[in-house]
């Protein structure tokens, strides 16, 4: 089977396994309302610090760079952990089982040492490229651009490593890089084919806005924006679900071979004992 047609056969059983399991949608559900809520702190703080500006004496720039790397590291940190939930669930179902919102939960909470030590780390990372991009001119932003495409690229598979093979920081990333390097075309494949679903979808949402305008008057034109913008939401949900399942089907995948092709959305054909279930086979 050929890398395109194994990231294809992928991203279809990721569909199948949230078509599946549609409460899976909660997690990044609940991780949207927490990241909206702890930025909306992050502002108040950021006002209160400038309110505060002239007591600092100057150092209200020490104060704002501790404020966002503080806002960085929770903000990692709950999107790791509910991202882990998707993952550790979904990997349930791939090898046979049947999970609930209870076991990707425990999942994550079994993992929260290392989801907290990512965050630290991952925070770093941000912020120094951050700041190195606020101090260098157009040619350093392009570069350091392209250094934060290859962070990206090579801590796609973190998540599942912190998981399943328990692996601190910097070995993760060694990891994941490895892991990356050895299924790249599938994981371009499944990424570009699961984008191109979700793109095409949310085209859809234009139509209420031009029903609205041709309906005629600022009602109309309200009323399909709302439309829209709540059809985007719900898209943005689905789609943040579909691609954590992707990264766990990928990465059974370059750590298995399998690619769950007898998978229609039950219990897999010669599944793996309840006892293995959550564990990478």
């Amino acid at each position: 089977m050929g890398r395109i047609s194994t990231g294809w056969n992928l991203t279809k059983v990721s569909l199948r396994v949230l078509r599946q399991d549609k409460e899976l949608l909660l997690f990044p559900l609940l991780s949207g309302i927490s990241l909206i809520l702890i930025l909306a702190g992050f502002v108040g703080g950021m006002f209160l610090a400038v309110g505060f500006e002239g007591m600092f004496q100057g150092s209200f720039a020490w104060i704002s760079i501790v404020v966002l790397f503080v806002y960085y590291v929770v903000a990692f940190f709950v999107g790791l952990f509910f991202n882990a939930a998707v993952i550790g669930a979904a990997m349930i179902r791939l090898n046979g089982g049947h999970p609930t919102l209870s076991d990707g939960l425990r999942i994550a909470r079994e993992n929260v040492g290392r989801i907290f030590l990512w965050a630290l780390f991952a925070a770093t990372v941000a912020m120094i490229i951050r700041m190195i991009q606020e101090r260098v001119g157009i040619v350093g932003k392009i570069i350091m651009g392209l250094v934060g495409v290859a962070w990206t690229v090579a801590t796609f598979f973190v998540v599942p490593v912190l998981i399943y093979e328990k692996l601190g920081p910097w070995a993760a990333v060694k990891r994941s890089a490895s892991i990356f390097t050895k299924t790249w075309g599938e994981t371009f494949t499944g990424q570009f084919t699961m984008g191109g679903i979700f793109v095409l979808a949310g085209l859809l949402g234009i139509l209420p806005i031009v029903l609205g305008l041709a309906a005629g008057g600022v009602v109309g034109v309200v009323i399909g924006g709302v439309v829209a913008f709540v059809y985007w939401v719900i898209l943005g949900i689905v789609a943040s679900a579909a691609n954590s399942i992707l990264v766990a089907a990928l990465y059974r995948y370059a750590t298995t071979g399998k690619v769950a092709e007898d998978f229609q959305g039950l219990p897999m054909f010669g599944a793996l004992t309840r006892q293995t279930y959550g564990q990478v086979p």
